[in-house]
């Protein structure tokens, strides 16, 4: 099982961009008109008809208007709602609901599932290319839904997470602490361990983040996820790999009690 994606854009981006185009020339209406009419660029407009950004709800009411659609176009914006998670993503995000068992290793970044909603928000607002506001929105709000999963005590989650992510403020100094508390809190039920692995020495973990999954029916998953792409496996030789690495790793982490005081002293600026 593997998934990878260039993240190509939606087809209702280039369907409904096509239909605004078609109405556009049955109406007689230039693409120059259209433009001024709903405020945008022709640029940007010639864009959202090919499809290459997702078309507004404003621009979809005002062509509706202006080419006598009667409603079409404007009903075409139920189609275009961003999707909660990257394309790359969603049959790692279907597992991660199924796991009883989630290892995850981040060497750089605070958990999804354990960011507050400004570490979250920091992080989507610094995507590029950029995301409109419904998009980073529709993304934060997935986020935190997510972290659900973590009340359901007939699963076990381990976090190990780098120093540097730790140290690394996606904010204000305030809201780092914030982030550092809520880490501490997170980590108070008995079947989630989050420990904290200090930069002093060289492992294999420095070469990037991984999530390892474990189901009902015993299958075990390993995912991997860069800049632009999603890596979900079940090839037991590459989850022993990423086993190893992360057996490994626990051996260089600190222990939980060590840790929740280490990211304590963190978040009272020592």
């Amino acid at each position: 099982m593997s998934a990878s994606s260039t993240t190509p854009r939606p087809m209702a981006w280039r369907y409904c961009g096509n239909q605004v185009k078609l109405w556009r020339a049955r109406a007689g209406v230039s693409r120059e008109d259209l433009a001024r009419e709903a405020g945008y660029s022709v640029e940007s407009l010639r864009s959202m008809e090919a499809g290459r950004r997702r078309p507004s709800r404003h621009l979809l009411d005002v062509a509706d208007e202006l080419c006598g659609a009667k409603g079409i176009l404007a009903a075409g914006e139920e189609f275009l709602k961003p999707e909660k998670y990257p394309d790359f993503a969603e049959d790692y995000m279907r597992y991660e609901a199924e796991a009883v068992i989630l290892s995850n290793y981040q060497n750089q970044l605070i958990p999804g599932l354990l960011q507050t909603e400004e570490t979250a928000r920091a992080l989507m607002n610094s995507y590029l290319p950029r995301m409109d506001d419904e998009t980073v929105e529709e993304r934060v709000a997935a986020r935190l839904e997510r972290q659900s999963l973590l009340k359901t005590p007939t699963k076990s989650f381990c976090f190990l997470i780098g120093e540097a992510a730790l140290r690394h403020p996606m904010g204000s100094p305030e809201a780092q602490q914030r982030q550092l508390r809520h880490l501490l809190t997170a980590g108070e039920p008995r079947h989630i361990t989050i420990q904290v692995v200090p930069a002093r020495n060289a492992h294999p973990g420095l070469d990037g983040p991984f999530v390892l999954l474990e189901t009902t029916d015993h299958i075990r998953l390993g995912n991997e996820e860069g800049q632009t792409t999603g890596l979900l496996y079940s090839d037991p030789s590459k989850v022993s790999v990423l086993t190893q690495r992360h057996e490994m790793i626990l051996r260089q982490a600190l222990a939980p009690e060590a840790s929740a005081r280490y990211i304590g002293k963190l978040a009272e600026g020592q």
